[in-house]
């Protein structure tokens, strides 16, 4: 085993097997819930490293799973989604998801998203790091942020964002770029990350979000940064 756990909630028996045989075969420990509730339950007793969930499931879906699991843990969460449902998979992201996979997926995907995943941690960082530039004092081994001396709260990949941003402060950053950096090489199309997490961001940082000074739009292009207004 490589120590990392992994829990999968899934009310389809297949997938449910196939990802626990996929993922053990990769020395992953994995344990599976078929819906949210039982989910919780688990996720208290097995403290995982990284949450795979479908998001249509009887009794408590994956968005509400989401939620509940956002308000105990900064847990990584990867969510499954079939194909076309883009406002579900935005509403997913909303609610403090990291990442989707559309079913049906391919296994080297959804490991590469995986591994992505499981790259942000503790064991990934240097201790003691912190970034302070204009407005914003960013700790990457507490995982804390305070933006004009104020705390505010970011999802795992609103952390993982903004830390991209701002060590790449004031420099134009394509759209490409931002999601192969923050998500992955597999990513580089999902343009929707980007929408969703940007303007989640600006609802945080900025003192009006309509009128963003610190996450500029370039258009066209990508965005670009700035620490103070």
């Amino acid at each position: 085993m490589n120590g990392k756990r992994i829990l999968v909630v899934d009310d389809e028996p297949q997938i449910t097997r196939i990802l626990r045989r996929s993922l053990t075969a990769h020395e992953y420990e994995v344990r599976t819930a078929d819906d949210g509730e039982t989910a919780l339950d688990v996720f208290q007793d097995f403290h995982p490293d990284l949450v795979i969930t479908d998001l249509q499931m009887r009794e408590m879906g994956g968005l509400e799973l989401c939620r509940e699991i956002r308000k105990k843990s900064q847990v990584p969460i990867i969510v499954l989604s079939v194909k076309g449902e883009e406002a579900t998979k935005v509403a997913a992201l909303d609610v403090g998801a990291d990442d989707y996979v559309s079913k049906p997926f391919g296994m080297d995907e959804l490991m590469a998203r995986v591994r992505a995943a499981l790259r942000r941690g503790p064991s990934d960082q240097v201790l003691g790091m912190r970034i302070e530039l204009g407005d914003f004092l960013l700790d990457l081994e507490t995982y804390s942020l305070s933006v004009r001396g104020n705390p505010v709260h970011l999802t795992p990949k609103e952390f993982d964002l903004l830390t991209f941003f701002l060590k790449n402060e004031r420099k134009v950053l394509t759209h490409r770029a931002i999601l192969a950096a923050v998500w992955g090489a597999n990513s580089v199309e999902q343009n929707e990350y980007l929408r969703v997490f940007v303007g989640n961001l600006r609802k945080k940082i900025e003192i009006d979000p309509a009128r963003p000074k610190h996450i500029v739009t370039e258009p066209w292009v990508g965005y670009r940064f700035t620490a103070s207004e």
